[in-house]
């Protein structure tokens, strides 16, 4: 199972290839623009990016050249109606590691998707700690005293998104932007119920590990802001 991006303002074409791919088993957000597939790539760890070209304001290249200029290294893979071999090698000189023109065959997606993910990572995955909850990236198994956990892919993501972002207070509104960016059905409430869930699946207290903070929101304390070991909910 892998973590994909899909950058694609075509909402009807992004969902049918959302769809397609996440009955492959991954796990796919979605961006609609240039700006919003930035924003996640600074906060989520992704295992690849699906980029379309003809966005407007920020073009698929604009993101690609951004990215791979912060140093980006995970492997994108262009979609575009440009068939002109210059185009071709635009796409491929801006960063991108494969290229499929529109419309494309969907099996043939889901093929490249798999070729990509087969190549080796120059870049070891970062198992994130805290406590005695390790979460692997790379196979998106979170783990308590070394027993395997089973989370929903929302709960999930919002656990790996405040992994990577210790002691710091996010706001439902802003949890809300970073981990259900390609969903505009839910509302604070979602995240409520998702830390219930979270703290559930984790089997720990209220205050324990993740701490809601009064008219602020939320966080996640480090082990050194724990003030206590996390127990299990009585």
């Amino acid at each position: 199972m892998a973590k994909i991006l899909l950058v694609e303002d075509d909402s009807t074409l992004a969902e049918v290839t959302k769809f397609g791919l996440e009955s492959q088993g991954h796990m796919v957000q979605i961006a609609s623009n240039g700006d919003d597939a930035l924003l996640n790539l600074r906060v989520n760890k992704y295992d690849l990016v699906i980029l379309d070209w003809m966005m407007p304001d920020l073009t698929g290249i604009d993101v690609l050249l951004a990215y791979r200029k912060a140093g980006g290294k995970i492997p994108v893979l262009m979609l575009t109606a440009k068939t002109r071999l210059e185009d071709k090698e635009q796409g491929l000189d801006a960063g991108a590691d494969d290229y499929l023109t529109k419309p494309f065959e969907h099996r043939e997606l889901q093929a490249r998707v798999r070729a990509l993910l087969r190549r080796p990572s120059s870049l070891a995955s970062t198992i994130l700690t805290v406590s005695d909850i390790t979460l692997d990236p790379a196979t998106c198994i979170v783990t308590r005293d070394g027993k395997e956990l089973k989370l929903r892919p929302k709960v999930y993501s919002l656990l790996e998104f405040l992994m990577r972002h210790q002691n710091q207070v996010f706001s439902a509104e802003a949890i809300l932007e970073r981990v259900w960016l390609d969903d505009a059905m839910v509302s604070t409430d979602t995240v409520r119920a998702h830390f219930k869930l979270l703290r559930r699946s984790l089997g720990i207290a209220e205050g324990t590990l993740i701490k809601t903070v009064r008219n602020r929101g939320y966080m996640l304390m480090s082990d050194e802001q724990v003030p206590q070991a996390v127990g299990g909910i009585e």
